[in-house]
């Protein structure tokens, strides 16, 4: 699996991608943000707020109720502002 990580929260956990297996219990993208906050302290401050991270599941954006199954990449982005 492919973890990518944008903005603040690739300057928090240290490093702008990575390829990762995810433990078989992880269903849903809301039980990997909690997972990757357990990681250690970057993840923890990158994520300490889940509900305001988006993420795109193969390029598409998705809820954090989205289903992990068939998942090739996962991309994490802190909330986008408009100009």
């Amino acid at each position: 699996m492919k973890l990518r990580y944008f903005a603040w929260v690739r300057e928090r956990i240290g490093t702008a991608e990575e390829d990762i297996e995810l433990p078989a219990y992880l269903n849903t993208v809301r039980d990997l943000l909690l997972w990757l906050q357990a990681r250690d302290d970057g993840y923890a401050e990158a994520l300490r707020h889940p509900e305001a991270i988006r993420v795109a599941i193969n390029q598409e954006h998705v809820d954090h109720k989205e289903r992990l199954e068939g998942a090739r990449e996962i991309a994490l982005f802190p909330p986008m502002t408009g100009g």
